[in-house]
């Protein structure tokens, strides 16, 4: 151990220092909400390897050797979900999106139906396609293809219509399709008072960039979810800017956190 350490330079703890920073800002760029756990977990990975190395524990030792030669398979299967999200951020397009005056009148008509909805205690799914295609996330879906109204949105989420307890996905200003099923999260930290739509939507956005309104039908709230995030009972003013935003193509912001009813 002595000569081990005696071996150990300045030069040695800066490559440790920069083999951190860039683990740090990988994890960050793939999902920033787990970096911090991440780094915790490689920290005390190392000092656990460097303290049996030092102690002689050699069945130790090698086990944790062996577990750091295939860290980078491991860490592929954890995190497939968000490296497959940034290889097709890495691919994407820009898509082209409505004129402003074609934007205002649908966040009009979205921010109608919801509030009509949430009043009437109907439960509504409504996916704001962005960057990031979804059409290999959802299944099933009815082709519509037509003008975001309130009427429609209303009609298609009405407890008796066919199609009421799937997605509506609208994308670059048209309604495209109704009745979809998106995947469901199977985040432990989800709120158990959350159903099915905040699920589904969660899901989704764990997966893609789309942003996803949600009305409670037990309780007439609006959620906006976006990024892996839920913000519940979110007041009119601040759902008229995301959703203009989401429809402008423009960058949303982070900072929505999970919330509770």
């Amino acid at each position: 151990m002595p000569a081990l350490l005696d071996s150990f330079t300045l030069l040695d703890l800066l490559d440790i220092f920069i083999v951190a920073v860039i683990i740090y800002n990988f994890a960050c760029f793939l999902k920033k909400d787990i970096a911090i756990r991440l780094m915790v977990f490689l920290l005390v990975f190392f000092i656990g390897f460097y303290f049996s190395l030092f102690t002689g524990f050699s069945s130790t030792t090698w086990l944790l050797r062996n577990i750091f030669s295939s860290s980078l398979l491991i860490l592929a299967i954890i995190f497939q979900g968000d490296i497959r999200r940034v290889f097709l951020a890495l691919g994407r397009r820009q898509a082209a999106y409505p004129v402003r005056d074609e934007v205002a009148e649908t966040v009009d008509e979205l921010i109608k139906a919801a509030s009509e909805m949430a009043q009437k205690r109907i439960g509504a799914l409504i996916v704001i396609v962005r960057q990031l295609p979804i059409d290999h996330l959802v299944q099933v879906g009815t082709e519509i293809d037509a003008k975001v109204t309130s009427e429609l949105l209303n009609s298609i989420f009405l407890p008796y219509s066919p199609i009421h307890d799937g997605a509506v996905i609208i994308n670059k200003g048209k309604l495209t399709k109704a009745g979809c099923l998106l995947p469901l999260s199977h985040n432990p930290d989800i709120a158990k008072s959350f159903g099915t739509r905040h699920r589904a939507a969660l899901g989704l956005s764990e997966l893609v960039d789309a942003l996803v309104m949600v009305v409670s039908e037990e309780t007439g709230k609006i959620s906006l979810v976006h990024d892996g995030k839920i913000n519940y009972d979110v007041e009119t003013a601040e759902v008229r800017r995301m959703l203009r935003k989401a429809l402008d193509g423009k960058r949303l912001q982070k900072s929505l956190v999970p919330g509770e009813p």
